[in-house]
């Protein structure tokens, strides 16, 4: 019960800095006009809302296990799909961002297949999304050892992700005109570090370091 009476203060709390200050909440009554779709993990430890100090309203938020996008086919999972075409094609959001962080349970798990639950194994048929980025780690770093060759997974899913989003032809269309950018970030739990991908350097780079190196500019 200790849990329970934890979330009820935080519920109090939540009300008094947002719901006691009319003006502070009012627009939010009348509908959502986030201007961001933030595509996570459902790894407890990584909230983008906590993450990026964002306040109710501003992230319209998709969490799932490794941060996954399916390609837009006509089996893909409803779910995931139709919350993205929710946030693009009825909120107008002008950014997605892919959020995969490290030490990713998922990943893991794609990595070393290992069955949770014998009669549905849920988990290992969406992870079979990611399939190509682990055949690919496999075959180019195949004498890395397993941190080393979880983090290319880590990263190359979202770089997947991003290549799935591209799929939806109400994606692709609103990114060609302009309309729409797309990011992959990282956050390096184990440092402390967010990182971002440039297209241009074709690689990850840091927005915010690590305490310890201090903040460079953004990439």
């Amino acid at each position: 019960m200790q849990d329970i009476e934890k979330f009820i203060r935080g519920f109090s709390r939540f009300q008094q800095q947002y719901l006691a200050e009319p003006s502070r909440f009012e627009s939010l009554r009348e509908g959502q006009h986030p201007g961001t779709l933030v595509i996570g993990c459902c790894d407890s430890r990584v909230d983008p809302a906590l993450l990026t100090g964002s306040d109710p309203g501003e992230l319209f938020v998709v969490r799932n296990i490794a941060n996954l996008v399916p390609p837009c086919t006509p089996d893909a999972p409803p779910g995931v799909t139709s919350a993205i075409e929710f946030a693009v094609c009825g909120l107008e959001v002008a950014r997605i961002i892919v959020l995969g962080h490290a030490r990713c349970g998922g990943i893991r798990a794609l990595m070393s297949p290992r069955r949770i639950a014998a009669e549905t194994n849920f988990v290992e048929r969406w992870m079979r999304i990611a399939e190509p980025v682990r055949e690919r780690v496999l075959r180019e770093l195949p004498h890395k050892d397993d941190p080393k060759q979880h983090k290319a997974c880590e990263l190359g899913s979202i770089l997947h992700s991003l290549d799935n989003l591209m799929t939806y032809p109400w994606i692709k269309q609103r990114v060609e005109e302009g309309r729409l950018i797309l990011h992959g970030w990282y956050f390096d739990i184990t440092t402390g570090a967010l990182l971002a991908y440039s297209p241009r350097k074709q690689e990850f780079l840091p927005l915010v370091s690590s305490l310890q190196e201090g903040q460079p500019a953004a990439a």
